[in-house]
């Protein structure tokens, strides 16, 4: 069986080791390590099953800029699911789990650079719809997304997505 539930300071090697698995690489596990350390404002949720973490989804402060300021949301990103785990639907569990979290404490959007097929099916829609635009140059149309939890508050809201600097290593 399968839970959902908030990041554990005992977590943090085997977060890592979820995220190398899942990409193959140290990147996505240095981001989170590097956003664990500078900002208190993450969302980190495991999955996890009998005892063992086989999922992590991250959600990090994100700033829409526009001519006039700044609006703060969130971002998605890394999700990591253990390779033998995958398309079993721990993905959708955690950005499920994730999602209600952020309902409840009124962040008004969340953004992902993601799979086209995937993110959809929450919501997120391409976010140039909007005048949305992702701060990294050549970031496609299908693959920047944005799911509006505040319609209200995002009416008219245009300009460049800008994630936190740790990602700039990754990109």
């Amino acid at each position: 069986m399968i839970s959902i539930r908030r990041e554990r300071p005992e977590d943090i090697g085997s977060i890592r080791a979820a995220n190398e698995a899942a990409f193959g690489q140290r990147t996505e596990g240095d981001i989170v390590d590097a956003l664990s350390d500078a900002c208190p404002d993450i969302l980190s949720l495991v999955a996890e099953s009998d005892g063992e973490i086989v999922g992590h989804i991250l959600f990090s402060p994100v700033t829409i800029e526009d001519g006039s300021g700044s609006t703060q949301g969130l971002g998605l990103a890394p999700m990591a699911v253990m390779p033998n785990r995958q398309r079993q639907g721990i993905g959708s569990r955690m950005v499920h789990a994730g999602l209600a979290i952020l309902r409840e404490q009124g962040c008004p959007f969340i953004i992902v650079l993601g799979h086209p097929e995937f993110y959809p099916r929450f919501g997120f829609f391409a976010a140039s719809r909007h005048g949305l635009r992702c701060q990294w140059v050549g970031v496609s149309d299908a693959t920047f997304m944005v799911l509006f939890l505040d319609e209200l508050s995002m009416a008219g809201l245009t300009g460049v997505a800008r994630y936190r600097e740790e990602f700039d290593a990754a990109m």
